[in-house]
């Protein structure tokens, strides 16, 4: 084994000292997000919240956290999250299945189609129009039907298909086994790593989506939680938001108001990331190199 000299010591020096650097700057940003969450309101008003919290209180997490519709608001975004993530997921293997095996007849005009709808889509009227004809507005399923299939996702996940050896299935048919046997069997247990990466990539779609609950639900009970941050932003400035009074929300700024929400909405998703972090670096890097 060689050893490393001086320039491969410094070359490594400079590449840690890049990734470090990076990895603060990535940070600093939601650093002072959490730091005006849980500054005093003249600190953050006079803009002496930096990364540390000035005049540490917990009023405004309160404030955001304090109502029931927060939590009812937090359950069906969980619902749609994992409804959604767990049809998806399943869908989308179910789909990218079929559309690996070349030999089939069709497959290239199918794939044609399946692309031709990440380029081109009716448009919002049209998509409202429709969710309207099916009696979906102010419904949670108009939050998860037209999202169930991705066609990114299910491109990675046929590329991850294809780079398994045939064998597998050959041997698989000679004992009897049937495609959903094989598929479910053997080359979906041999798919952690992308079905995981891709489930996260899902997860996060539908917790954060905002703009689709925005156009078909106007029901307060039927609001996701980035439906019910919004409210809450446009109702900072007033001293009668959350019917809180005066005296309540004299420690609390709008700009403090607005970075509350904005930790309690990504919260969720970092206590959820750890988990599949160990599947998340391998999946990432799927399909890129085959055999």
């Amino acid at each position: 084994m060689r050893r490393k000299t001086f320039g491969d010591w410094t070359l490594d020096v400079c590449v840690y000292g890049a990734l470090i650097l990076s990895g603060l700057v990535t940070l600093l940003p939601m650093a002072n997000v959490l730091s005006k969450a849980l500054s005093d309101e003249s600190a953050v008003i006079s803009g002496k919240v930096g990364i540390i919290p000035v005049g540490f209180q917990l009023d405004t997490m309160k404030y955001v956290a304090s109502s029931s519709q927060f939590l009812h608001s937090i359950s069906v975004s969980l619902f749609v999250m994992v409804v959604g993530s767990v049809l998806s997921i399943l869908l989308t293997a179910l789909t990218a299945y079929p559309l690996s095996k070349r030999h089939l007849p069709g497959i290239p005009f199918i794939l044609l189609l399946f692309i031709f709808t990440m380029l081109f889509n009716g448009g919002i009227i049209p998509n409202y129009l429709l969710m309207k004809e099916l009696h979906l507005i102010n419904n949670l399923w108009s939050l998860i039907l037209p999202a169930l299939i991705s066609v990114f996702n299910m491109l990675v996940i046929k590329s991850y298909y294809e780079s398994l050896p045939e064998a597998l299935e050959e041997s698989a048919k000679m004992d009897g086994a049937r495609n959903f046997t094989i598929l479910f069997r053997i080359i979906l247990p041999l798919s952690t790593p992308v079905i995981a990466t891709i489930a996260l990539f899902y997860a996060v779609y539908f917790w954060n989506d905002y703009f689709h609950p925005m156009l078909y639900i106007s029901n307060a009970s039927l609001k996701p939680l980035q439906l019910y941050l919004r409210d809450i932003v446009m109702d900072a400035d007033s001293s009668s938001a959350m019917n809180k009074s005066v005296d309540e929300l004299m420690n609390m700024s709008p700009e403090g108001i607005r970075s509350a929400t904005v930790i309690a909405s990504i919260i969720p998703m970092l206590l959820v990331y750890p988990f599949l972090q160990k599947h998340f670096v391998k999946g990432v890097l799927i399909g890129s190199v085959k055999g």
